[in-house]
This record gives structure tokens, C-alpha cells and sequence, in this order.
């Protein structure tokens, strides 16, 4: 197990930092005396503690060298100010994985005094529920051992998949912007139920379960979507006349823009991050 045996920190302890530790214990991955946390909200880390019993502090410096893994969960905007606060207390043994968003890891890299292994993670908000999906890419001082924590790390809360850094705005588009396309898509589709006569909260349960039982398919199958949309289309039928209407809208158009805006959106972010 590459966890075994390790300490783990959290720097900031916001929503995904909160499912990612909650993901942890659930699996048993962790003890909670081997979690620290740092934020600089009290309240949020008396709610920590209360809820998972785990160690907690408003001193970055205190933290960082108890632990083996140092998850940075802060802002983008005050990351460069939380890597200058911790690099005199770093340890070369370490494995530092970040989440903060459009920050490379060269940039990372170069607040440290000495070399260290990171690793950046784009997540996305369904590791909330334990269904979330993250890109993990390699500094330049990370190994195989670093890649294999931080993937057990991520794996607990969804599923994780190593990219090049050059695709982590791709990823940010796809996944990273994905679910607000998703629940759009769940708010169209409900209305849609309204519309032809079914009551808002069932219309509202039937889209979302679609949704979730049709990603389930398509996951465990290890299909190609193509094949699974030919499942449920017989000719003439019903299944065919929606995805012809579909077709004449533009919906598989309109989502690939919506892909490629959001890259691009991403792209542009992270060149105004300055050092």
C-alpha cells in the first residue's frame, strides 16, 4: 500500500479538502491521528476536528514537518504566499500535491528551497459524494512512489488518470467545468418532465437517475457511447425521434464548444497567475 504507514496534511481545510479527507477515512486509508489540517478559520477547524477527530492547526510551520504528504488546498492567489511560508521546514522526502487551480508545477517548484516531489491534481466537486474524477500530473523531482500516493489519494474519492501537464486546461474544461454542464443538462431535462405532465420531483429524480445509471453503464462496460445509444434505439421508435431532435438542435456541437470555451477560459486564467 503506498499510504501505509504515512501522515498526511491538508493546507486549508475548504469543501474539497473536507471530501478528500472524509474520502481517507472512509476507505480506512488513513487513521485519523496521522491527518493534520491547517485553515485560518477556526470554526472550520473545530467542525473538522469534532467530525473526524483528526489533528488541527492554524500553523502551516507546525504542520508540515510531521507529516510525508502536504496536500495544498488553498486559493490559487495565495498559494505562492503559503509555499514561501512552509519552504525553510520542507523535507526532500516529501511529496507535496496540489490542487490549486492553474498553478503549474515549475511555478510550485520554485517557491521550495530545495527540491521536492510534487504532483498537480485538477479534482472536480463530485468528490463531494465520493464520484469525482481527477488528472494528476508529475513535477520534475516526482517519481513513481509520489505518482502512486497521490493516485491512492484521489481514488478514494472517485476515480484519478495521469496526463501531461500541457492537457491539464483540457482537463479543466472537460471534467473540471463538466458538472455544471451535467446539472444544466438535469435542469433541462427535468423541465422537460414538467412540461409533457410528470410532477417536478419525480421528473427531477427520473432525469438525475438516468444520468447516473447511464455513466454506471458506460464505466463498468467499458463501452464506447455509440454502442450504448444503439442499446436503446429500435428503428421508428421513440429513443430515435428524441435523438433526431437533438441532432437538429445542435446539442453535440454546443457541447464541444462549451468544452473548448472553458480550455480556453483556463488557459488565460493561468497565464495572468504571476509569481
Amino acid at each position: 500500500m503506498p499510504l501505509s504507514g504515512l501522515k498526511i496534511g491538508f493546507l486549508g481545510g475548504g469543501a474539497m479538502a473536507g471530501a478528500i479527507l472524509a474520502g481517507l477515512l472512509k476507505k480506512g486509508i488513513f487513521l485519523p491521528e496521522n491527518i493534520y489540517i491547517t485553515d485560518i478559520s477556526t470554526a472550520r477547524l473545530k467542525y473538522l476536528q469534532d467530525s473526524y477527530g483528526v489533528n488541527t492547526s492554524q500553523d502551516n510551520t507546525a504542520v508540515v514537518p510531521e507529516v510525508d504528504i502536504m496536500v495544498l488546498a488553498v486559493k490559487p492567489q495565495i498559494t505562492g504566499a503559503v509555499l514561501k511560508e512552509i519552504a525553510g521546514v520542507v523535507k526532500p522526502d516529501q511529496t507535496l500535491v496540489s490542487i490549486a487551480a492553474g498553478i503549474s508545477t515549475a511555478m510550485l517548484e520554485s517557491y521550495l528551497n530545495t527540491p521536492l516531489a510534487v504532483v498537480r491534481v485538477m479534482p472536480n466537486t463530485p468528490a463531494l459524494v465520493g464520484e469525482g474524477v481527477s488528472a494528476l500530473c508529475p513535477g520534475s523531482q516526482a517519481g513513481p512512489g509520489d505518482m502512486d500516493r497521490a493516485m491512492a489519494i484521489f481514488n478514494a474519492v472517485g476515480r484519478a488518470v495521469e496526463l501531461p501537464e500541457h492537457m491539464m486546461d483540457a482537463v479543466t474544461g472537460l471534467s473540471g467545468s463538466g458538472p455544471a454542464y451535467m446539472f444544466l443538462i438535469l435542469e433541462a431535462l427535468s423541465d422537460a418532465g414538467v412540461k409533457v405532465g410528470l410532477p417536478r420531483d419525480a421528473a427531477l429524480l427520473l432525469a438525475a437517475q438516468t444520468m447516473l445509471g447511464s455513466a454506471r453503464m458506460l464505466i463498468e462496460a467499458e463501452g464506447h457511447p455509440a454502442k450504448m445509444k444503439e442499446m436503446v434505439t429500435t428503428p421508428g421508435g421513440t429513443t430515435i425521434e428524441g435523438l433526431y431532435a437533438l441532432e437538429q438542435a445542435g446539442l453535440r456541437g454546443t457541447l464541444m464548444k462549451a468544452v473548448e470555451a472553458a480550455t480556453r477560459r483556463s488557459r488565460e486564467l493561468a497565464s495572468g497567475i504571476k509569481s
